[in-house]
């Protein structure tokens, strides 16, 4: 069991029977009265937020959650399947618990998968992936106005805005969190 002064950004909680991490937190000791602890929690697979507060000495459940390091290797449906490198296992995760990572997923991207009692509940990418441009417009020449992008296809199919220098068949590194251009790669 935790107690409230265990509370810290990234912890990992059972509420009301369900798994949440901690976002944020914040101690509090009034003038007056017990000292509590306010907290924004997430909740693993559904991504609600919620604000709760403890009391100083409240007793918290940890959540057993396990983080396995999976690569991801084909779509199949509206589900996604990953293999963990170790064991060869294979799991299958829904749709529902990618989200919007999807159009980020690309063949033999190692990704985190957390399990909630035997069950994949959440999938996290890393911070960036390299991905080729399919179809891009030309830039308009002359155009030169400071940050001017336009919108480039990559080979998931997701959309991401990139400077008018960049043409179809080049290789990008883009955010995963934000979904936005970095920078040109070089892949020869």
């Amino acid at each position: 069991m935790f107690d409230t002064s265990d509370i810290r950004k990234g912890l990992k909680i059972i509420l009301d029977g369900q798994p949440y991490t901690v976002t944020e937190f914040q101690f509090v000791k009034p003038g007056k009265g017990q000292s509590f602890t306010r907290v924004r929690v997430k909740h693993l697979s559904t991504g609600a937020v919620l604000d709760r507060t403890f009391k100083s000495g409240e007793k918290l459940e940890p959540a057993d959650v396990e983080q396995r390091t999976m690569t991801f290797i084909y779509p199949e449906g509206d589900a996604f399947v990953f293999m963990d490198q170790a064991s060869g296992e294979q799991v299958s995760v829904g749709e529902e618990q990618i989200g919007d990572n999807k159009s980020f997923l690309i063949d033999g991207l190692d990704v985190e998968v957390t399990f909630f009692k035997g069950e994949p509940i959440d999938v996290t990418l890393p911070p960036h992936v390299v991905m080729q441009i399919t179809a891009s417009d030309p830039g308009v020449r002359g155009d030169t106005a400071s940050n001017v992008t336009k919108p480039a296809t990559l080979s998931t199919g997701a959309v991401v805005q990139v400077p008018l220098f960049i043409n179809e068949g080049e290789w990008i590194k883009v955010d995963t969190r934000t979904g936005q251009y970095m920078e040109r790669v070089n892949r020869r």
